[in-house]
């Protein structure tokens, strides 16, 4: 039986990304967690710098909100996408839910330590730290959602 292609696949498959074709299956997993890595930084950064620095609310409220609103989409998008997990009944699936915001929650305390540190404390740009804050945190939520979420069950 041939596996279907999702909408990446298919992508990939077009004139011209067709020779890319066998580097994206080998390491579609991570790259697909990098795009919708990228997808999630733009709306937290995006939603921050709204609050922040457009609209001056607080940076740790503006973090806070802009979390909450990336972390929903990550948590979508990897369940779905990345990882293709399914679980087999709703405990299950509350258990992977809670899983996954525990340790979005832990790399959270991570984000605010830097924000607090480089921007309340340092005065540093808070666009700049933000940025930099967000690869740290997609580095980190990999390795957690990897070993710890979305894992396999073994056989």
């Amino acid at each position: 039986m041939k596996e279907s292609m999702d909408i990446f696949d298919k992508i990939m498959s077009f004139p011209g990304l067709r020779m890319l074709f066998p580097f994206y299956k080998r390491h579609k997993q991570v790259l697909l967690y990098l795009f919708f890595g990228a997808v999630t930084t733009v709306i937290s950064i995006g939603v921050f710098s709204l609050l922040n620095i457009a609209l001056g609310v607080n940076e740790h409220i503006a973090n806070l909100t802009s979390w909450v609103l990336a972390v929903l989409v990550a948590f979508l998008t990897n369940r779905t996408m990345v990882f293709e997990t399914e679980t087999n009944s709703a405990g299950a699936f509350l258990a992977q839910m809670i899983t996954f915001y525990a340790g979005r929650v832990a790399t959270l305390l991570v984000e605010e330590l830097i924000i607090f540190v480089f921007i309340t404390t340092l005065k540093f740009d808070s666009f700049t730290v933000k940025l930099v804050a967000q690869i740290i945190i997609i580095i980190l939520n990999y390795v957690i959602s990897k070993l710890f979420v979305f894992k396999k069950p073994t056989k």
